[in-house]
């Protein structure tokens, strides 16, 4: 049986245990409401800056972009957007779902994918399958720049333009609240038009 001593020592461990937790239980929830409203901040941009290319891409019918021309698909590309760590649940196992099905889709038709990964969640899951990753990039903690970005998107959108590729889509998560993310996979390239209807 343990003696006084010891259990007071328990109790007392217990005790720091409770405060480093709650501490860092505090600093998460900043975080997070940091994350929250950065994420707020940059969707109506996001939202409209598409809005905008889809009403250019029916401006003038005589002048053709290469981001707008649609083309016989014999290969895709996807940037795949995934956390640096885990602790996060299913976040980055929901993400891959549909990705994978997504890709065996297109595999099953005879058309290859390549895989531009932003981050290691994403990099150390992919590099276990029977896909080629083209551009890998990690550990942007929790303000990435766009320079840390720019060198791979630029590898899809070049292999894009050079017809390496024949479509190209971004994977991610939608956020709808702390418990809830909604995995998707969008189309980037071609740009698609507007759906006019959905505007009114």
């Amino acid at each position: 049986m343990a003696s006084g001593k010891e259990i007071r020592g328990k109790i007392g461990s217990v005790k720091n245990t409770q405060k480093i937790t709650r501490a860092m239980q505090m600093v998460a929830a900043s975080k997070l409401r940091r994350t929250q409203d950065r994420m707020a901040a940059s969707r109506p941009y996001a939202e409209r800056i598409r809005t905008v290319i889809g009403h250019l891409s029916e401006a003038n019918p005589d002048e053709s972009h290469p981001y707008l021309e649609k083309r016989d698909v014999k290969r895709v590309g996807y940037i795949v957007v995934t956390s640096d760590r885990g602790l996060c649940g299913s976040l980055n196992v929901n993400l891959f779902r549909p990705l994978v099905a997504d890709i065996r889709r297109w595999q099953e038709q005879g058309v290859e994918a390549d895989l531009c990964i932003i981050g290691a969640k994403g990099a150390a899951y992919f590099r276990r399958l029977d896909v080629n990753i083209t551009a890998v990039t990690t550990h942007l903690e929790e303000d990435p720049h766009v320079s840390n970005l720019i060198g791979a998107i630029t590898s899809m959108t070049d292999a894009w333009r050079d017809g390496t590729i024949d479509r190209l889509f971004i994977v991610h998560n939608v956020f709808e609240n702390t418990m809830s993310q909604k995995p998707e996979i969008t189309t980037l390239l071609p740009v698609e038009p507007i759906d006019k209807e959905a505007l009114q």
